[in-house]
């Protein structure tokens, strides 16, 4: 039983810690000109959510610089980040949530 219980903490311990919080992204590479609400050096969450699909955003954040173009924006390019698929995935998520806010 013992064995168990222990096989359950790791395996959850585990889990936690592949989890990745979008908010935390956030805070590390996107506040600096991002903010949930509110209009700063870029768009604001929000706006994005409410313009763009899951894809659009995703593919925004893998190539910034092609995305620019091809949605014809007129501001500076956002700045690539190298995020791995798991960061990427949680940000967008991230930004989702703002919709309607």
């Amino acid at each position: 039983m013992k064995k168990y219980i222990v096989l359950i903490l790791s395996l959850s311990a585990f889990l936690y810690s592949n989890n990745i919080d979008g908010k935390e992204v956030f805070k590390t590479y996107c506040w600096g000109c991002h903010h949930e609400t509110a209009e700063a050096f870029g768009p604001p969450f929000s706006e994005i959510a409410a313009k763009r699909t899951r894809d659009e955003i995703a593919a925004y954040i893998i190539d910034p610089k092609a995305m620019y173009e091809a949605f014809g924006y007129k501001r500076s390019v956002m700045t690539e980040f190298n995020l791995n698929d798991k960061e990427r995935d949680a940000v967008v998520d991230y930004v989702l949530l703002q919709k309607g806010k």
